[in-house]
């Protein structure tokens, strides 16, 4: 029986700190099998990763899934590219956004969806020093005014 359980299971938080989220969007992945498990089990790595275009198809570029442990078969590069499963409409419209606003794409998370991997995608634009600075110290204020009240 199938049930509607998102599951994330690898998180970039640094993504949420170093850009301003303008659009997020669901599409799906291509893994291998060893990748699969090891994804599974957590033991992926999205800090560095961002999304391009190549030959008309979004790829994830930088990401790191290491090698499952318990693998006898093919050895599969870990930082290997990994293609992003859109529609067509949807790539052409996300690809304007993006040369229209000098966004970046980057990947959000990785989750299971009815057993399928799906990732979690951002149109997002770099934030400078001092707007870090600026969201570290209403963090620090909205963390002091909880503690009071």
């Amino acid at each position: 029986m199938w049930t509607v359980a998102n599951q994330v299971i690898i998180e970039n938080k640094k993504v949420l700190f170093d850009y301003e989220v303008i659009e997020e969007f669901e599409a799906g992945i291509v893994l291998m099998g060893s990748e699969v498990k090891s994804v599974r089990n957590g033991s992926a790595n999205l800090k560095w990763a961002y999304i391009t275009l190549h030959s008309g198809r979004p790829v994830l570029v930088g990401s790191h899934i290491s090698e499952y442990k318990g693998s006898t078969g093919v050895i599969i590069d870990p930082k290997r590219e990994r293609l992003i499963l859109m529609s067509k409409k949807e790539i052409l419209r996300i690809w304007q956004k993006v040369k229209e606003t000098s966004a970046t794409l980057v990947p959000v998370s990785i989750y299971s969806k009815w057993n399928i991997f799906k990732i979690r995608v951002a149109l997002a634009k770099w934030r400078k020093k001092w707007e870090k600075k600026n969201l570290l110290k209403e963090r620090d204020l909205d963390r002091e005014s909880r503690k009071i009240y």
